[in-house]
């Protein structure tokens, strides 16, 4: 079956940085459309970043400038890039893969404290 493994969460300050990166099998990468959704306590899980298959990027309102999605067909891995860190980011980071059907990670936490 699909697998998706998330890495690259941790505790950082407030205006830190962290990537997050989401490997990918047993999936045809390149035609999935991928994504990193958040879910922090007491909240519904939200979209922060998508990715389509050919590139085109999209982005909550409230990491637009701050975070960047990208992806490497050829590793099979999509990326989150997380600059200027919010207390608010904190949440546990699920990746996604849309081909046919939703498809999940277990999720990395990422905690902004000072």
């Amino acid at each position: 079956q699909v697998q998706l493994v998330e890495s690259g969460g941790g505790l950082v300050q407030p205006g830190g940085s962290l990537r997050l990166s989401c490997a990918a099998s047993r999936i045809i990468f390149s035609i999935a459309t991928m994504g990193w959704y958040r879910q922090a306590p007491g909240k519904q899980r939200e979209l922060v970043a998508g990715i389509t298959s050919d590139g085109s990027t999209n982005y909550a309102d409230s990491v637009k400038g701050r975070f960047t999605i990208s992806r490497d067909n050829a590793k099979n891995t999509v990326y989150l890039q997380m600059n200027s860190l919010k207390p608010e980011d904190t949440a546990v980071y699920y990746c996604n893969a849309r081909i046919a059907r939703d498809y999940w990670g277990k999720g990395t936490l990422v905690t902004v404290s000072s």
